[in-house]
């Protein structure tokens, strides 16, 4: 199932000419809800364990991208570890925007404005299906788990604290 051109995002844009499945899932967005992420979960009806947010980090002056549950936070020194890498720290949400194209609570794994590392939850494995953000608040898309690490080229690694 593709998107149609009313949820067109570059997330969906991605998936469609790659030919992935996955399903469009648009809620009510609330601009003061405190977490973006388990607002999603709410507002779908699902598992806060099979919702993922992607969020970004420098590490070693490198953007680089994990995605885990929202439930949960990212491990910064298991991200540098899986990466390979020595010190992990929070981007900045301006530096984040700008290097995805997408706006912070929207910023999906997928369709980045450029390609970073990435690295996926091991947990996301667990689940028949994973909910990301498509590229925008108040609109989700489900995907299978190993789709979502093929199209993004992630590691898996345990990365969620």
């Amino acid at each position: 199932m593709g998107a149609k051109a009313s949820g067109g995002t570059p997330a969906t844009t991605v998936l469609s000419r790659a030919g992935v499945r996955f399903t469009l899932h648009p809620y009510d967005h609330d601009p003061r809800a405190a977490s973006y992420g388990l607002e999603a979960a709410r507002a779908l009806g699902a598992d806060p364990a099979r919702v993922l947010k992607t969020l970004l980090a420098v590490l070693d002056g490198e953007l680089v991208v994990g995605v885990v549950p929202v439930s949960g936070q990212l491990d910064l020194k298991a991200l540098a570890r899986a990466l390979g890498g020595r010190r992990a720290v929070m981007a900045d949400v301006i530096a984040a925007e700008r290097a995805t194209g997408y706006v912070a609570g929207g910023i999906s794994p997928i369709g980045q404005r450029r390609r970073h590392r990435t690295v996926v939850d091991d947990t996301a494995l667990s689940h028949p299906t994973v909910l990301v953000s498509a590229g925008r608040r108040g609109l989700d898309l489900e995907i299978e788990p190993a789709e979502l690490v093929r199209i993004t080229g992630a590691l898996v690694a345990a990365v969620a604290g």
